[in-house]
């Protein structure tokens, strides 16, 4: 590899969470080249400083070409890194002075242990003997090198990645002595740290994910929704911020793909029933903003270019799954809305913080219907304490046919004129919508799946037997009984697999007859 004027080599992979049983490949290229882009506005006046990515599903033949002229910062996947340390002779890695894992936690959470561990074997970054150890820097490089570890959470995996992969370790960017944390080098050994002083050598460190740390300009909130009126609820609190302060972005998180290609196709194409009073003022509520989505099914240059165009925008609203919750810098996004609860406690912090960042102040709301309420004291184990919506309130500033309705404070959610008004003019929108209905049933289908694979502690909470399935369809703006709409998505899936076999088979015969 090439040597750089600054001695210095940076070696980088990155992973990235991927929602709902499924782990695209395509989620972690776009993360690859997110920073490569990065990288590339960085260096641009530094020509001698070479960046470069290699990753699962380029041709090898490229990456090999582009290794082999030398790249002195590497982007890479830990699979199609190990590949190449095992099978490429021409990469060359004597001079390597850093490595970097970037979101630690969640490469081994996805299963990456061993790789990573062949990766330091391979690399003799790994932590060995003494003598063990002097021979393998002086048979790989005369430099000296860095190990880092950069992770929102520590747990005992990355705890163990550490004691593998750090010596010595300097615990940086972690200073409130008030959380009360287990011992870091317990698990990986000593530990240097500024805090030590502040904390009269107590060798208590901050390392645990026990505790979550979040921006102090935060505002957390949360909304007490019952489960047939979320949809309404979702948007009449968009509605309203877009209202509030047009020149805003919005990210609204979702557990499935096929839930945001619903609530996307829902926020695009919605309009009141002809001739009514209201058609004019609720296209207000969508044409105020421009409305993006992103998840892992869309490939790598539709999510670049949601990402890009998100960014560049002053005013905007992106439904999305968990793929927009690590590693994209969105700047000024204001307001974070969690439509549907994180899988883990953990990741609730990865959603909130695309909000809040440099300083800057933010939002964010979490839905909750009201058997899931127990998640609050969840999150309070972990230092998160959230203040209630005022959601009555929100839903009397608004008028139905032109007229502002005097509510009676013992109204519920369910039958607040707007919500009634609303969610009738939903149901008719889609009743008469074949695609968005399709979409619909999708969700549907998708999102009692997502809500039945909750794990630990939160299986206790988001009970799927608990759930009124009337409800959640109601919930999709669908007049059908849940029986009806899951047979339908039954029979099309059994469809699907008859043609897919019927594709097989064809095929089969075809290469028989050329053969």
């Amino acid at each position: 590899m090439r040597q750089l004027g600054l001695g210095k080599l940076w070696l980088t992979w990155l992973q990235l969470f991927i929602t709902y049983k499924s782990m695209n490949p395509r989620l972690i290229g776009l993360m690859v080249l997110l920073v490569l882009e990065i990288l590339q506005k960085i260096l641009h006046r530094f020509h001698w400083i070479v960046p470069g990515y290699i990753m699962g599903g380029e041709k090898r033949s490229k990456e090999k070409a582009r290794l082999r002229k030398g790249i002195s910062i590497l982007v890479a996947t830990p699979g199609r890194l190990l590949d190449h340390l095992r099978n490429t002779s021409s990469f060359l890695y004597k001079n390597l002075r850093w490595v970097i894992f970037d979101e630690a936690d969640r490469i081994l959470e996805l299963g990456f242990g061993k790789d990573i561990e062949e990766i330091l074997d391979i690399l003799g970054s790994r932590q060995q003997s003494a003598v063990a150890k002097d021979d393998i820097t002086s048979r790989y490089s005369h430099f000296q090198r860095q190990n880092l570890l950069l992770s929102a959470t520590l747990n005992e995996k990355v705890n163990h990645l550490a004691k593998i992969s750090l010596e010595n370790p300097v615990l940086i960017g972690l200073n409130d002595k008030k959380v009360q944390l287990k011992s870091f080098h317990e698990h990986v050994g000593p530990v240097e740290s500024d805090l030590e002083n502040e904390m009269g050598n107590s060798g208590e460190y901050l390392c645990s994910s026990d505790e979550f740390k979040l921006p102090a300009q935060l505002a957390q909130r949360y909304v007490k929704v019952p489960c047939g009126a979320r949809l309404v609820v979702l948007l009449s609190i968009l509605k309203h911020l877009f209202e509030r302060e047009a020149s805003q972005k919005i990210v609204v998180f979702f557990s499935t793909c096929d839930a945001v290609d619903f609530h996307y196709s829902l926020a695009t194409d919605f309009q009141w029933p002809p001739k009514s009073q209201m058609e004019a003022e609720f296209r207000q509520m969508f044409l105020g903003c421009k409305i993006f989505r992103s998840h892992g099914k869309m490939d790598n240059e539709k999510r670049r270019a949601t990402f890009q165009a998100f960014k560049s925008e002053k005013s905007a609203l992106l439904l999305s799954t968990d793929v927009a919750a690590r590693g994209l810098d969105f700047p000024k996004v204001r307001y974070i809305i969690q439509y549907d609860s994180p899988g883990e406690a953990a990741e609730y912090v990865h959603r909130v913080g695309r909000t809040a960042r440099l300083g800057e102040e933010g939002e964010s709301l979490l839905f909750l219907q009201l058997l899931e309420i127990d998640y609050l004291q969840d999150l309070e184990k972990h230092g998160v304490v959230l203040g209630e919506y005022p959601l009555l309130k929100m839903l009397d500033g608004f008028s139905v046919h032109g007229v502002k309705k005097q509510v009676k404070n013992l109204v519920t959610i369910e039958r607040h004129p707007w919500v009634l008004s609303l969610q009738k003019a939903l149901e008719t929108f889609i009743s008469t919508t074949p695609k968005i209905k399709k979409l619909a049933q999708n969700a549907f289908w998708s999102w009692v799946k997502a809500y039945s694979t909750h794990r630990g502690e939160l299986k206790r909470i988001f009970v799927v037997q608990k759930l009124h399935l009337g409800h959640v369809t109601k919930s999709f703006a669908l007049k059908e009984q849940p029986s009806l709409v899951s047979k339908s998505n039954q029979k099309e899936f059994k469809k699907r697999k008859r043609d897919e076999k019927q594709k097989g088979i064809s095929k089969k015969r075809k290469f028989a007859k050329k053969s």
